[in-house]
């Protein structure tokens, strides 16, 4: 459907988009959650991602489940997700804070990297929280890198999607992994490309540290932008020709026309690195299942409005408000 633009009220000194970013990044917060549990979810043979689940009493299989997948290289720690896992706790929601594989300081869980593309662990983890767990039913919530993995998830199931999968959400999904990368090589840009391409690094670095019989510590030449990061050592870990090859496979951007359950999408239009118009090229807007909103501002996953309580990081209330409504249409 087409794009809402008129809800998001941004704080009055937050109405530039790197700014939103960068102060929604590194805010301090406080959160009020219950003692998590750890649990690891076998997403192939030999690779495992960690979750941490906050179950309600007695685990009820009829309460509503909200799985959350963070961005490229952050964590089941990371402030969104916990904003997030502690409004749905308050309405009454298990909650699961899922880790990519490798991060969280989980390197030792598989032998491979991660990628933009890896759909298939959330599959894993939806088949195993309907399965052996028994919950009907099921929600996924993804920002950035993991708004992509949660849509190309649901593109890829299709109309053949478990009933229990009754909804996603995803906040500046980076559908077009080609047109984010371009981005980030804009000089305007280059603190994000510079923090990206350095915590990537490092973690190569520790994979190479705890696995030296499969990655080399060099041999690929200097590493300067994410892109050729991609190209040096994503693509060919995963048998792709270069990183555009590994961008048009691993891009949710050919499969959102596909998306047939319930998906709330929210972008803004003065992010830095992940396109407006790149969105706006995908079948978003066309595919009626997905409530698109995308107002003038809110950076890069930030959203920080001027009113306090639960709208303050208005993202996250929009997605357990979505999620909570569709919970309840049972």
């Amino acid at each position: 459907m087409a794009a809402e633009t008129s809800e998001f009220e941004p704080h009055p000194l937050l109405r530039n988009g790197h700014v939103m970013t960068i102060v929604s990044a590194f805010s301090w917060r406080k959160f009020d959650l219950p003692r998590a549990e750890e649990r690891q979810f076998e997403v192939e043979p030999g690779s495992k991602i960690l979750g941490h689940c906050h179950w309600r009493e007695g685990k009820r299989k009829d309460t509503p489940v909200l799985a959350l997948v963070h961005g490229l290289e952050g964590s089941s720690e990371s402030n969104y997700m916990k904003g997030i896992a502690e409004k749905a706790w308050e309405r009454g929601f298990h909650v699961v804070r899922l880790n990519q594989r490798n991060c969280g300081g989980t390197e030792q869980l598989t032998p491979t990297l991660y990628n933009s593309g890896m759909s298939g662990d959330y599959r894993a983890v939806l088949e195993e929280l309907a399965g052996v767990d028994g919950f009907e039913q099921i929600f996924f919530a993804g920002y950035s890198m993991g708004g992509n993995l949660v849509t190309k998830m649901a593109g890829e199931l299709g109309a053949a999607a478990p009933a229990q999968l009754r909804g996603v959400c995803a906040v500046c999904p980076a559908l077009d992994l080609a047109a984010c990368a371009d981005a980030l090589e804009r000089r305007e840009n280059y603190f994000y490309q510079r923090h990206f391409v350095t915590k990537l690094m490092a973690h190569y670095g520790r994979k190479a540290e705890m696995f030296p019989e499969q990655y080399s510590k060099n041999g690929f030449g200097p590493v300067r932008t994410v892109r050729e990061f991609d190209d040096a050592i994503t693509a060919p870990r995963f048998g792709y020709r270069d990183a555009q090859e590994y961008y048009e496979a691993a891009s949710a951007k050919g499969v959102v026309g596909d998306v047939r359950v319930p998906m709330l999408a929210i972008t803004a239009q003065d992010d830095p690195f992940v396109p407006y118009q790149a969105i706006q090229a995908t079948a978003v807007e066309r595919n009626e299942a997905i409530r698109f909103i995308a107002p003038k501002y809110g950076g890069h996953c930030g959203f920080i409005s001027p009113h306090s309580g639960p709208e303050r990081f208005w993202a996250e209330e929009r997605i357990v408000e979505f999620c909570a409504g569709f919970a309840a249409k049972r």
